[in-house]
């Protein structure tokens, strides 16, 4: 220990050994140095300053800042980046660009097809009895989403289930009218009860009929529908509906039909209004007026009906499609009124479409439109409508607002314009070559310049089309002559082409995959069984099937002829794959043949993700009794085992990286197509889950909160069945696969370059490995935790943490620290609930452990079994001997896992040990959990190294700080318990008593540094200095002398406790050192040091030297009289107005500071100032002898004296020199070269004679040096010398004063040499040399007295020889 040194310097300079230097050799400055110590906070102020989050768990669980991401972290990344890679799929707009496409792939073998047909079910017999009594009409359609087909025959309606193999007929024949058709439709919110889910409108020829629906799902997964009357109808005579459209979102019913063009809305609420019934219809495109009003027109007008309405809600608008082919676009207002926006003949859209396509017998004006197809705007911001022509042409068209493309998302605005942009051809048929001109003959089968030139017939004629997102495109055309029978052709994007066509520089016209199929009978409804799944909610990467292949079930479309319902299914990437393998392949190449060519088309990592899709089970095929089954067939999974291994490709270098000096090499390597492969399967498989919150919130109906979980379990448990075969497949395959196959793989490498890219392969394969196992883990921890009572447990959570659990995604439980704590705090929770109701928490956290290890961990049961313990304990009573054995034997089992024991249980259990006066094994356990968070003792290293700021050692230090903290609070109820409590009753401790030994104990036998240092700087916060000087440890000292570099109070402490054990050595060594700092002192201070520490050094100290406790008397003598001096030259500096007011803040600052050296304080201030009484001083200690420069100085001194005392006033200027230099005297010890009485004698006696002559006493100046204690002898030789000289002033008359003050003196040294009885004058020598001198004087002219004076004393001389 030592403080800043500001040792002054001496003149001569000497070191002084045995300081306390940092060095072991004593090191000399040439200068002062100026060190200040270091701003260190008030003890109190240092400990609060600690983190705001302190740590819950070892800082040696963190993950370093400087460390690579953690596994988990890095699969989370691979994750995240698939799924941003899979979002940049193109949207419909930038793949269907303004031009033409006519790109089809319509395979010859079945296993490339796009659909399939899965079933056909046939209408039951009953429908056909109700049939051949028909009367007037019958009419058929599909409720497809509710599994329900419906037939009008006449004025009855009959519903059934078409999945069902013998269904019950639901039937409605309470109306008189021929049944037109019929349209299901979601409800206006507020008007029906909640068990009515969807309601029937019903045309007839007189009436529009509202009927409820309640649809229910049984056990056994069908639906079951109920029809409710709900008395609403409104009469439609003179009208013939046949066209009604409906918004789902809204509930608003439009219709319209054959007998004019106009729009009517189904108005119905719930009660009755002034001139408004429950149901009503209304007329939105002509007045009620028009009817009566006579035309005046002379030409005759063509008739023009409503043959098609559709809506699009995501936009608000109602498209309608008219016999003659006009589209209008009505936007759908909030206030529930309709108004006109768009009328778009047929004859704009051929010209608008004129320079994109050239006109052609299949392609003109009076090619009429069969059928229009809303575009939501989450599957396309700019394109809004498909046309179809009668020849099978796909029109797209855009609607556009005022300023931009489309009208807003939400349907506030609506659009002003309408153009089309992209033609859509149908399929080209070679027979229409013939019409070309040679050159362009025989050119390849998808070449644009043909198919935009000839005419092709393969779509005609059209009867209608259907287009469902993402892009499915039906259409229905009959070549049979009878119509009796339509063919279907079926095509939809080829998601993994379109997501390819991004990846060439120029992309082309992304192509579509389709199938003909034939009804054999004909078509006459089609619907979607459930709806379509997009893989984004925006334009971008909506239309990407590949990415939600595993989501949800395959798209399936009911298609209703007049002998059943025909269902086609969509078939994913996995199923074609798989139906590949089992057919053996097509071709000279078969199966390699269809996995090179399935490469070159969908990419290499397409092709790895989808086999092993099918090697892990995902693939489905339709089995013979026309169910869906999944194909385990062991030839299919181990052919997609072998592409995936054997097509895997290898890792490669990015050279480029690797020129960077920041990038690491194994950071350079991108990883091998297969894991990318695999990364796609997982994202695929958890994109539904991934970035969704694990828990939402409600509100019961008492007010209470309540959590329930965002999927599904069933949801749930799918995800993890689909990651449990693919942990499998890893599990099976790892030695085959390069990068997961171990350490053996790299003696097959031959270069670094190569070793370093299996290291990374492995790597990035691992992460995603464990990822896969963390998952399945986190899946069953949320399935166990809503297995529970969920409100209950987050209830019990703090509100930050219930906060956190709340916003907690299933992506964070997965991947981040921060899920697996949110997670183990659950599972504290599951089990503390257990705990309270009496359930075996070994049972439970057995049952945690098995299904979620990772989350409750072998520690954790430990945990759980000493937290029973402890309540049992409490439950026994603390002073019981089963209740102090529980608390030891829970003591036992928090010290097994004191390694990793999370703050927030160690603070359970020291304030259960309290509340339980178990003191002892409270601070035992805090003392052993801060052991063991630190086996390396980071924390006193940086103690040590003065606590810098920026270290992460610091962590280390505030973690076990936490500790310390929770035993300051052990220690406090201790003594609070004792305070109230005798000590001793009949000669023996209480119980009190002893627990508090037993603690004190704990402490006092502690070794830990870092401990005690917290423990002593915590004393010193509460004021308790006498209890740290009380501390009989010798890691006092260690911690005083540590502390007291920077901080004054500790080395006050320091001395204190040296003193007080009586090694006064050390502590005169402390003093000495102190005042010698740079702390902030006063001089007067440092001057008390300097007083304490020669006392201490004076003072026998046992097992210290004579030698060196008289060199450190000698220092601080020294020191001292430096000291000294600079306070008289404070003091002198404080009276002197000379100073200007503006320095004198700063010279008096500097001053009354460390001492300085004798150098500094005379050049400096006391020689610049003129003091020259300081000045001698100084020349007394630096030993200085330079008689000019003294003589010079003694001369100043009594002539500014002089002036001094005469401007003042007072005193008479002989008494102020008198004063001056007897003070000087004792100061400067009458030194011989200081003091010089042969220059100060003469000095005084020209200023007496000068300066003082006739003021007071005659003999004053030798009467000044006999009180001073000058030798008779001394001053008799210098007033000889000075009267034999003749020196000036002293000449002529003036020599009488010398001869009277030689005459004085000899008298008075006659005088004392008689009083003390000895030889006079000291010798005869010396007196008969006086005799000498009185006989002169007699001759020198003095007084008559004078004269008398110097007779009688030669007489009595003589008398005393003789």
């Amino acid at each position: 220990m030592s403080y800043p040194d500001l040792t002054p310097t001496l003149t001569p300079q000497k070191p002084l050994p045995g300081a306390y230097f940092q060095t072991p050799a004593p090191t000399v400055a040439a200068a002062a140095p100026s060190f200040s110590p270091k701003p260190v906070a008030a003890p109190a102020e240092q400990h609060a300053a600690s983190p705001v989050a302190l740590p819950r768990l070892p800082p040696a669980t963190f993950k370093p800042k400087t460390q690579a991401l953690s596994t988990e972290e890095r699969a989370a990344g691979t994750v995240n980046d698939t799924l941003v890679q899979e979002a940049r799929y193109p949207d419909l707009d930038s793949y269907l660009s303004q031009g033409i496409s006519s790109d089809y792939d319509i395979p010859a073998s079945p296993s490339w097809a796009p659909f399939q047909k899965v079933k056909m079910y046939n209408i039951p017999d009953q429908i056909f009895d109700q049939y051949n009594r028909a009367q007037v009409s019958t009419s058929m359609g599909l409720f497809a989403e509710l599994n329900h087909a419906w037939v009008a025959i006449d004025n009855a309606l009959y519903i059934w289930d078409y999945t069902h193999p013998n269904p019950q007929l639901v039937g409605f024949e309470d109306q008189p009218n021929s049944i037109n058709t019929v349209k299901l439709a979601k409800p206006r919110a507020g008007v029906f009860l909640p068990s009515i889910t969807h309601i029937l409108v019903v045309s007839t020829t007189a009436d529009v009929i509202l009927l409820g629906m309640g649809c229910e799902t049984t056990a056994g997964g069908a639906r079951q529908v109920t029809l409710y009357q709900t008395g609403m109808s409104t009469s439609i005579r003179g009208l013939d509906i046949h066209v009604i459209a409906s918004s789902d979102s809204t509930g608003r019913v439009f219709f319209g039909g054959t007998s004019d063009n106009d729009v009517y809305e189904l108005i119905y609420q719930q009660e009755e209004k002034w001139f408004q019934g429950r149901c009503s219809k209304v007329n939105h495109t002509s007045s009620r007026l028009s009817a009566f009003t006579p035309s005046l027109s002379f030409t005759q007008k063509s008739f023009e009906n409503v043959e098609q309405m559709e809506i699009d809600d995501t936009r608000k608008l109602l498209y309608t499609l008219s016999s003659s082919s006009t589209i209008r676009v009505f936007h759908m207002k909030p206030d529930g009124s309709l108004a006109l926006v768009i009328t778009k003949p047929a004859l704009d859209i051929y010209a608008n479409i004129g320079h994109i396509i050239a006109s052609n017998e299949t392609l003109n004006p009076k090619v009429p439109i069969v059928s229009i197809s809303p575009i939501p705007a989450a599957e396309a911001s700019r394109y809004h409508l498909m046309a179809t022509t009668a020849t099978g042409y796909r029109i797209y068209l855009s609607a556009t607002g005022s300023f931009t493309w489309s009208s807003a998302p939400n349907g506030t605005n609506a659009p002003t314009s309408m153009q089309a942009h992209h033609v859509k051809t149908p399929p080209y048929d070679g027979a229409s070559a013939a019409q070309l001109p040679p050159s362009l003959q025989n050119q390849p089968r998808f070449q644009t310049t043909i198919t935009a030139r000839v005419p092709i017939n393969t779509l005609q004629p059209t009867r209608f089309t259907v287009r469902y997102p993402p892009g499915y495109f039906l259409c229905f055309t009959c070549k049979d002559s009878t119509n009796k029978s339509d063919t279907l052709f079926i095509s939809a994007p080829d998601s993994g082409r379109v997501a390819r066509s991004q990846e060439s520089v120029i992309p082309g016209k992304a192509g579509e995959t389709a199938v003909w199929l034939s009804l054999g009978s004909r078509a006459e409804d089609v619907g979607l069984c459930s709806p379509t799944t997009p893989a984004t909610s925006t334009p971008g990467g909506f239309g990407n099937e590949l990415a939600v292949q595993f989501d949800n079930p395959a798209a399936e479309i009911a298609i209703l002829t007049n002998t059943g319902i025909h269902v086609i299914r969509r078939r994913r990437l996995v199923d074609v794959f798989a139906a590949l393998v089992r057919s053996g392949g097509t071709g000279d190449e078969g199966l390699e043949g269809e996995v090179k060519n399935f490469i070159r088309t969908y990419g290499r990592s397409e092709t790895l993700a989808t086999a092993l899709a099918v090697a892990c089970g995902q693939g489905v095929e339709i089995s013979s009794d026309s169910r869906l089954t999944q194909i385990n067939d062991p030839d299919v999974l181990e052919f997609a085992r072998k592409v995936f291994i054997e097509y895997g490709g290898r890792p490669t270098m990015n050279e480029n990286a690797v020129a960077d000096s920041t990038t690491l090499a194994i950071d350079a390597v991108v990883p091998s197509p297969r894991h990318a492969g695999i990364a796609l399967y997982i994202s695929r498989l958890l994109r539904s889950i991934w970035k969704k919150e694990i828990a939402k919130a409600g509100i019961a109906p008492n007010g209470a909160q309540t959590v329930a979980s965002s999927v599904s379990a069933s949801k749930l448990q799918a995800v993890q069945r689909d990651l449990l075969a693919l942990q499998e497949f890893f599990k099976s395959n790892k030695s085959f696969i390069e990068g997961l196959s171990g350490p053996e793989a790299l003696t097959r490498v031959s270069t670094k370059q190569e070793e370093t890219a299996l290291q990374a392969e492995h790597r990035a394969l691992h992460s995603l490995v464990q990822l896969v196992s963390h998952t399945i883990e986190g899946i069953s921890f949320v399935l166990v935790l809503f297995d529970e009572r969920v409100d209950e447990i987050v209830a019990s959570l703090p509100a930050e943490s219930k906060e956190r659990f709340l916003k907690l995604t299933f992506e964070e439980l997965f991947s981040t620290n921060k899920g697996h704590d949110m997670a183990k705090e659950l599972v504290k929770g599951i089990v503390n609930r257990n705990i309270a109701k009496g359930s075996n928490v070994e049972t439970v956290a057995d049952a945690l452990r098995r299904r979620c290890g990772s989350f409750c961990s072998a520690e954790d049961v430990v945990i759980f079994k000493a937290q029973e313990l402890l309540k049992r304990a409490t439950e026994a009573g603390y002073n019981s001997e089963l209740g102090r054995n529980l608390l030891n034997e829970s003591l036992h089992l928090f010290q097994q896992v004191s390694d990793n024991l999370p703050m927030d249980y160690l603070i359970s259990a020291v304030e259960s040990y309290i509340s339980n006066q178990f003191f002892a094994g409270a601070i035992q356990l805090a003392l052993n959990v801060a052991a063991r968070s630190d086996k390396a003792n980071m924390a006193l290293s940086w103690i040590v190294d003065g606590r810098p700021e920026e270290d992460t050692r610091k962590d280390y230090f505030y973690y076990r700080k936490q500790c310390y903290d929770l035993i300051f609070k052990v220690i406090l109820a201790v003594d609070t318990l004792a305070a109230h409590d005798p000590g001793v009753v009949d000669g023996q401790l209480t119980i009190i008593a002893k627990r508090k030994n037993e603690a004190y104990g704990v402490v006092s036998d502690s070794t830990d540094e870092v401990f005690l240092t917290s423990l002593y700087d915590w004393y010193l916060e509460q004021g308790w200095s006498d209890r740290l000087l009380q501390t009989n440890s010798p890691f006092v000292v260690t911690y005083l002398e540590r502390k007291s570099a920077d901080d004054l109070a500790h080395a006050d402490l320091l001395w204190r406790y040296f003193a007080q054990s009586q090694r006064f050595f050390e502590a005169a060594k402390v003093q000495l050192d102190l005042a010698q700092s740079a702390f902030t002192l006063p001089l007067s201070r440092r001057i008390e040091y300097l007083g304490r520490a020669r006392a201490n050094a004076s003072t026998f100290t046992p097992d210290t030297s004579r030698q060196a406790r008289q060199r450190l008397v000698q220092e601080t003598s020294n020191l001292i009289d430096i000291a000294n001096i600079q306070d008289d030259l404070l003091q002198r500096l404080k009276d002197d107005r000379r100073l200007a007011p503006e320095r004198r803040a700063e010279v008096l600052k500097d001053v009354d500071g460390p001492i300085k050296d004798i150098s500094t304080l005379f050049n400096q201030y006391a020689d610049p100032a003129s003091y020259y009484d300081i000045c001698l001083q100084i020349f007394f200690l630096a030993d200085h002898r330079n008689p000019a420069d003294i003589r010079s100085t003694w001369q100043h001194l009594l002539q500014d004296l002089h002036d001094e005392v005469l401007e003042r006033g007072e005193p008479i200027p002989y008494e102020a020199v008198i004063d001056k230099v007897r003070s000087l005297g004792s100061r400067l010890r009458m030194s011989e070269s200081v003091f010089p009485i042969p220059i100060l004698l003469p000095m005084l006696e020209r200023y007496a004679l000068e300066h003082q002559r006739g003021v007071g006493p005659a003999t004053w100046v030798i009467d000044l040096f006999l009180d001073l204690g000058v030798a008779h002898e001394t001053l008799y030789a210098v007033l000889e010398s000075m009267y034999y000289t003749d020196e000036a002033p002293f000449q002529g008359s003036n020599k009488k004063y010398i001869a009277k003050d030689l005459l004085y003196l000899i008298e008075h040294w006659f005088h004392d040499t008689v009083r003390l009885g000895g030889v006079v004058f000291g010798s005869d020598l010396v007196a008969e040399r006086i005799l000498e001198t009185l006989l002169l004087l007699q001759q020198g002219g003095i007084t008559p007295e004078q004269v008398q004076l110097a007779q009688e004393l030669r007489t009595r001389i003589d008398d005393i020889l003789r």
